[in-house]
């Protein structure tokens, strides 16, 4: 039997490879050319979207809603009852695929390459100018001096800060508010949060914690690099041969996540906090923890689930920009200026697959999940952060706040090609040895320098390189 299997597993990488040859700028507008703009009716289209929107019930609201507006063009739309990971490289050729998948740039964008997904005739996107430019920057490629899209931006990915309202100190205002602008200083300042951190650190309850976050994952950890010169790839993401984690004073970020971890425990190497993060918050054993703007009703369930549907979730669950950090990397240092904190981020949106026999109607569906009242739902559902800059201006708040980021270059976005795979294993490594640091003996720590952080970085950058360019 596995003897079968890894035949199959080398027909599906032929395949693969097969599909993938021709990549160009004729190939590339022979595909464009399947939008005709006639629908094709008794089209039935499968929809592959993430998990989060299943479970809260979006997709079901979507589906329906798609389904009554083109009942008299014979055509609907389904779950693709599929794992929100699916991969459509291998699925796609023999039929397995969703016609339409919504998934984040960096994987979507994999999928151009090796013409997985269809180049988009963005004069047909329904209010395209709705969206921010450096969303949609996020979905294109340049071929043989030609820009192409392959994506619909709906909700720009990126970090934010939830926490406890109600475990903020009882005299903040008067102790926590240095500038007096009302603001706790531990969300405005990674400085403050640590010194917060340290007093629940030390409090003597071994049930109340600080800022806890796990660093296995580097989505959540790169951006510290990034605030102090640090990036991924030269030339806007797209030089792989310049890899950039080392840059600048990126060293000064990696010192930042010790220092952090110093306070939490050693939950934090591993994704133990990753995993149990909503109901710690909820049963206030931690105060602050880091993740996506999606994922807030997930608190909410877990509060109500805590202290009933009765409460006033905002008395409770408050969400807010990530802090600022010390220019001097010091946690400690209270005198130092302070720089904005840089995340890693990206755009997820909708894209069609190559291997639809329904292109037409597949955009029909795209441009109907994109439009303002159904992004704006899908924001009152799972708290995303809309890419259509229409509707994180009327919501406000943290959308508001996002968009703003993103504009600000304080938000750098994931590459959109198939070499940023090869980041995520070296740099999750490096993260979870400088996190296990404070828990190592004195005389067995690792990183209590500058030259041990500088020379850990270059490290990974050569690692990264080697993955691309040497080992392929």
């Amino acid at each position: 039997m596995k003897k079968g299997l890894i035949v199959i597993g080398h027909f599906l990488l032929i395949g693969s490879i097969i599909v993938g040859i021709g990549i160009n700028s004729e190939n590339t507008e022979t595909k464009k050319d399947k939008f005709t703009g006639e629908l094709e009716r008794g089209a039935t289209i499968r929809v592959l979207e993430n998990d989060t929107a299943i479970k809260q019930g979006y997709l079901t609201e979507l589906l329906n809603a798609f389904n009554k507006e083109y009942a008299e063009y014979d055509i609907k739309a389904e779950d693709a009852n599929m794992d929100q990971y699916t991969n459509l490289e291998q699925e796609g050729p023999y039929g397995f695929g969703p016609d339409v998948l919504y998934q984040a740039n960096n994987v979507l964008m994999n999928y151009v390459e090796g013409n997985h997904i269809l180049p988009l005739p963005t004069d047909s996107i329904d209010d395209y100018d709705q969206i921010g430019a450096s969303s949609w920057q996020a979905f294109q490629k340049t071929i043989e001096n030609k820009t192409y899209t392959f994506g619909v931006p709906v909700n720009i990915q990126s970090s934010l800060l939830y926490y406890r309202k109600d475990m903020l100190p009882k005299d903040w205002m008067t102790k926590w508010d240095n500038n007096a602008n009302n603001i706790p200083d531990m969300l405005e300042s990674w400085s403050k949060m640590y010194q917060y951190s340290k007093t629940l650190y030390s409090d003597g309850n071994p049930n109340t914690w600080g800022y806890m976050r796990s660093f296995l994952e580097p989505y959540f950890s790169a951006g510290y690099l990034f605030s102090y010169g640090g990036y991924c790839f030269g030339k806007n993401n797209t030089d792989t041969y310049d890899i950039g984690f080392s840059a600048g004073e990126s060293y000064k970020g990696l010192s930042v996540i010790r220092q952090l971890a110093s306070k939490m425990d050693e939950r934090c190497i591993d994704d133990s906090i990753t995993l149990t993060a909503y109901s710690e918050l909820a049963q206030g054993h931690f105060f602050a923890t880091m993740t996506t703007p999606d994922v807030y009703t997930l608190f909410a369930d877990e509060l109500y689930n805590e202290y009933g549907k009765d409460i006033n979730i905002d008395d409770y669950l408050g969400v807010t920009n990530i802090p600022l950090l010390p220019k001097s990397g010091n946690l400690e240092d209270e005198n130092s200026n302070l720089i904005p904190c840089k995340m890693m981020g990206g755009v997820h949106g909708y894209a069609i697959s190559s291997y639809t026999n329904y292109p037409n109607a597949s955009l029909a569906f795209v441009n109907f999940a994109t439009q303002y009242r159904m992004i704006k739902r899908r924001n009152e559902l799972l708290g995303i952060a809309p890419a259509r800059q229409d509707v994180a201006n009327d919501v406000g708040g943290l959308s508001k706040i996002i968009n703003k980021n993103m504009a600000d270059g304080n938000i750098s976005v994931m590459a959109s090609n198939s070499e940023v795979d090869q980041i995520w294993t070296p740099l999750s490594t490096l993260f979870q040895d400088v996190a296990k640091d404070p828990y190592r003996l004195a005389s067995a720590q690792k990183y209590t320098n500058e030259t041990s952080l500088k020379e850990a970085l270059k490290k990974v950058d050569k690692q990264i390189y080697s993955a691309i360019h040497t080992l392929q």
